[in-house]
């Protein structure tokens, strides 16, 4: 009777905390000049509350809402192909139930194929019509990724959407097939690698089909935590001294130059095909559950109201992947289905420029004597 008692006193302690924060915050937001509130704090507050911003959207917009949103007359979704990284769990395979359900053909590109057959098989259950393509693929494998794309490629298909969305978060240091550290080399490298292959096949069918192809690098607002002096290229490949935070970073940090230095090449050659970065937000997690005890799934249920569901850390992926809002933006950032500003490293253009290009003398003495997009 207690237990309950405690539970109900929450809950209505939390509901009048909502109505409370809403009004405070609104007032807070509308005198900001005046109270001379940083503009993170102002973004926080507005997260917080899940106020729209210039888009119509915010914190607590779904993905699905977007994709309703973002239906066109004009662009039948059975029309368009998609491909999507690390859709056997999270943001990434509610991505690709959305697009699914939206009508899109969906090629799940997944390391783990029973999760990835589980995925397609609850999205059946909602859309016996979606058509999901399986490819076995290993991020961390520049062998990997090139089969993949021979693969792909061979099946003839269309490709209007790539969402490089698969993360990896490694505590200890570990290293790749190809002798690379793994988070640097799954996280960016891998992702940088499919686009470089995979990129002609956009420009080609934006310009047969008129329909402008979409990158979406998902990265993460924890960029802003990367050290300058260490953001070495070298280093990244073979770290001296190894964190997995920072190492986790760099490569979301990497995300965000590859999308705004690729932009600027596409752009430079009148390309119909964007790429932007994206912060999906911080999403609920089981990790805690695993901690039971009546104590923890009090704060647990207390702390979980200030995290995103998954459909709502998957929403900004889907708004820039699909909105008719966001046509011809590219080499953007985005947070709550929004532009929002990234890092003085994230705009750094020479910065962008260098990584691009090492990464390509990389990725092509690699791979030789197979250069990118060689059938094997």
């Amino acid at each position: 009777m207690c237990v309950l008692l405690y539970i109900y006193i929450c809950i209505c302690i939390y509901i009048m905390w909502n109505i409370y924060n809403s009004i405070v915050v609104r007032y807070l937001l509308k005198y900001s000049k005046v109270l001379s509130l940083s503009s993170a704090m102002k973004e926080t507050l507005k997260y917080l509350t899940g106020i729209a911003g210039p888009s119509g959207y915010g914190s607590k917009t779904t993905a699905h809402q977007i994709s309703l949103d973002s239906l066109s007359p004009s662009i039948p979704p059975s029309l368009l192909t998609a491909i999507v990284t690390g859709a056997t769990s999270g943001i990434g395979a509610e991505t690709a139930r959305v697009l699914a359900k939206r009508g899109v053909r969906v090629v799940i590109a997944a390391k783990d194929l029973a999760k990835a057959e589980k995925v397609k098989e609850n999205i059946k259950k909602e859309n016996k019509k979606a058509e999901i393509i399986i490819l076995e693929i290993d991020l961390s494998s520049f062998a990997s990724i090139h089969r993949f794309c021979d693969h792909f490629l061979s099946l003839g298909l269309p490709l209007h959407i790539l969402i490089n969305n698969a993360g990896k978060y490694s505590q200890k240091l570990e290293f790749s097939e190809d002798k690379i550290e793994l988070t640097f080399a799954t996280n960016y490298l891998g992702h940088f690698l499919l686009t470089e292959m995979l990129i002609e096949k956009m420009v080609k069918t934006a310009s047969e089909t008129g329909i402008q192809g979409r990158i979406v690098n998902v990265s993460s607002v924890i960029h802003n935590w990367v050290n300058p002096k260490t953001f070495c290229f070298t280093n990244l490949l073979t770290p001296k001294n190894y964190n997995g935070t920072q190492a986790y970073a760099q490569s979301k940090l990497a995300n965000i130059l590859h999308a705004k230095e690729l932009s600027r090449q596409l752009k430079a050659r009148k390309a119909n095909v964007t790429i932007n970065a994206v912060h999906p937000g911080i999403v609920k997690t089981g990790i805690i559950r695993d901690y039971r005890g009546f104590i923890t799934d009090s704060l647990y249920f207390v702390a979980s109201k200030l995290l995103k569901s998954t459909s709502q850390g998957a929403a900004t992926t889907c708004y820039v992947a699909l909105s008719p809002q966001i046509g011809g933006v590219s080499g953007k950032y985005f947070a709550d289905c929004n532009e929002t500003h990234c890092s003085a490293m994230a705009n750094d253009v020479t910065l962008a420029w260098k990584l691009l290009n090492q990464s390509r003398a990389l990725v092509n003495k690699r791979l030789l004597p197979l250069p990118l997009g060689t059938k094997t």
